[in-house]
């Protein structure tokens, strides 16, 4: 973690599971131009974000096991350039592994979601680069809940608390839309506004607690724009982000770019999922 920003990093996206009737397993792979983290730059220049998740129904719930993780693809330890949250000690260097388990449910037309989320930073101190570094001093916890409406637009609200190393909130709104481009083909546009609540510098400097923002109160605006389509059983989704910044720790985007008001980052996403055992039956045996 770099002194000046106090950064703690975890997935823009975990991968979404919805409620099943089986088990399932699920691979999602990422490459990014960057690694922005609830509108907060953890790596500029491009990464790797291998995923993995077992889904278990049980009874009307589903548990959900998995994790996530960041690679910085090249050795980035040019402090007046670079960003890094590996601190530039090698190229494809594995930063961040996020493990989490959740559960969930509907209510409904309303999934209810619980679930802990851990961040563990295998970086070394010694690294070359402090710009965004991240060591094992950051490692957390936070647990989650999440509500979901079958509804127009999907509205989603959730609520992150960290219970270690931060001690504070971070909530989220988010709405998204399925636009129709061909008969095959759909455009998923999404709106996402992140707001903190107890996650900025903290009142006493000799507490041990670090920071994630400035300040409290909106964080950012995230618009994004995917298109998803089908080779065999993998999903491919090219994707591009628009972002609004709105606390100083979101304006940054490089050492020396301090007070970037709007920032762009995109890539791709690929996916692949099974479910395993049998299908159940009519009466949900």
């Amino acid at each position: 973690m770099a002194a000046f920003t106090a950064m703690l990093s975890v997935a823009p996206f975990f991968l979404t599971v919805p409620l099943k009737a089986q088990t399932e397993v699920g691979i999602d792979l990422g490459l990014f131009s960057s690694y922005v983290w609830r509108g907060v730059t953890s790596t500029n220049k491009p990464v790797m974000q291998p995923a993995a998740y077992l889904s278990i129904p049980v009874a009307r719930t589903s548990v959900t096991l998995g994790a996530w993780s960041n690679i910085d693809l090249g050795k980035y330890d040019d402090p007046a350039d670079d960003i890094s949250e590996s601190g530039g000690s090698s190229g494809f260097n594995l930063s961040e592994i996020d493990p989490y388990a959740e559960v969930s449910f509907l209510v409904g037309k309303t999934t209810l979601t619980g679930g802990v989320l851990g961040y563990v930073y295998p970086n070394a101190d010694s690294a070359p680069n402090a710009s965004g570094l991240t060591t094992s001093d950051a490692n957390t916890v936070e647990i989650y809940g999440k509500l979901g409406l079958d509804a127009l637009l999907s509205p989603e609200l959730s609520v992150y608390y960290d219970v270690n190393k931060v001690k504070g909130a971070y909530i989220e709104g988010a709405v998204s839309y399925s636009l129709a481009a061909t008969e095959n083909i759909s455009v998923d546009l999404g709106a996402l506004a992140g707001f903190n609540a107890g996650r900025g510098i903290p009142d006493d400097p000799l507490s041990g607690e670090i920071s994630n923002y400035e300040d409290d109160g909106f964080t950012h605006l995230d618009l994004s724009a995917g298109v998803p389509f089908g080779v065999g059983t993998v999903s491919i989704t090219p994707v591009v982000h628009f972002v609004v910044n709105a606390d100083d720790r979101t304006k940054t985007t490089s050492p020396t770019d301090l007070n970037e008001d709007v920032k762009l980052w995109g890539g791709v996403s690929l996916s692949w999922s099974s479910t395993l055992g049998p299908e159940p039956t009519d009466d949900g045996s």
